[in-house]
């Protein structure tokens, strides 16, 4: 009898304990994530969204991404959603510290290859089908090569690519940069890997590629950076989703490392021979996404 009694409280325990995981399964809200990947065969795009080779004159590299930042997200509708329009995903914190509105480096989220760079409830996003996804890249770290005391050496570049910057002290490994200002687009700092070599320096205005297919119906409006890029499929949501929706925003470092050559062209980036970086924009955009 005593044994009966105890299969009995076995089957009841049991019985709650799977109940209680279906409840929390059912409870648990579906969240909208956003991750980054990088593609080094993906299509090298101009900012009208067109294939392009590298220009004459200049030198270019595929970098290793090691991290990346973005300032805003926003998910449109089609190709006539003006800049703005569609659904605002994310938009990172900015200060005038600087004396103008900037990026708040210190307070933006800078995440690696396929780790979670967004996470909300997929309640805020707006029922609907998306077709077009907008990023604004604000910061890559990525590894290249560089060529000093005729040798290929890796080096580490942190590249601010945002609309304008507001950069405290920063770090790249032992090399120390105080800048304690805004910095406009296409600021950049490196230091070579093992080696005390360190410098700092801003790419010509402008020069910073945001690929933007749809420029023709949706351009972007002065002084706005973001890089577009069209889903195989559109992103239909009916606001009765149950799990989560992952986006993952694949991005094109094909040769998008770019600098102007002052020696004969050897696919060597030497910055010791005078040879400036010209542009570290992404070229082109990829979206996918994932129901789970």
């Amino acid at each position: 009898m005593k044994n009966i009694f105890y299969f009995i409280f076995v089957l009841i325990a049991s019985s709650c304990l799977f109940s209680c995981t279906d409840v929390d399964d059912t409870l648990k809200e579906p969240m909208l994530i956003v991750k980054f990947n990088f593609d080094a065969s993906q299509a090298r795009l101009g900012n009208q969204g067109q294939p392009t080779l590298q220009t004459t004159g200049h030198g270019v590299q595929t970098p290793i991404i090691n991290s990346i930042s973005a300032h805003y997200l926003e998910l449109a509708t089609d190709e006539n959603t003006q800049f703005g329009d569609g659904s605002i995903i994310y938009k990172g914190a900015e200060t005038t510290l600087g004396g103008t509105p900037a990026i708040d480096f210190d307070q933006a989220k800078i995440v690696g290859p396929d780790e979670t760079f967004l996470e909300i409830p997929l309640s805020q996003l707006k029922a609907g089908s998306y077709q077009w996804m907008r990023a604004s890249i604000s910061y890559a770290n990525f590894q290249i090569n560089v060529r000093k005391d005729a040798q290929y050496k890796a080096t580490t570049v942190a590249s601010f690519i945002g609309f304008s910057n507001y950069l405290g002290t920063t770090t790249i490994g032992n090399a120390i940069f105080p800048v304690n200002a805004n910095k406009p687009q296409g600021y950049w700092q490196f230091a070579v890997n093992d080696d005390p070599y360190s410098v700092s320096g801003q790419s010509p205005a402008n020069s910073t590629t945001f690929p933007n297919p749809m420029f023709v119906t949706s351009p972007m409006p002065a002084g706005v950076y973001a890089i577009s890029g069209k889903f195989d499929t559109p992103l239909i949501i009916t606001g009765l989703e149950k799990f989560d929706v992952t986006i993952t925003l694949i991005l094109s470092i094909n040769k998008s490392f770019d600098w102007k050559e002052t020696n004969t062209p050897n696919g060597a980036f030497e910055p010791l021979n005078g040879e400036t970086i010209f542009d570290t924009g992404f070229r082109g955009l990829h979206p996918t996404f994932e129901k789970l």
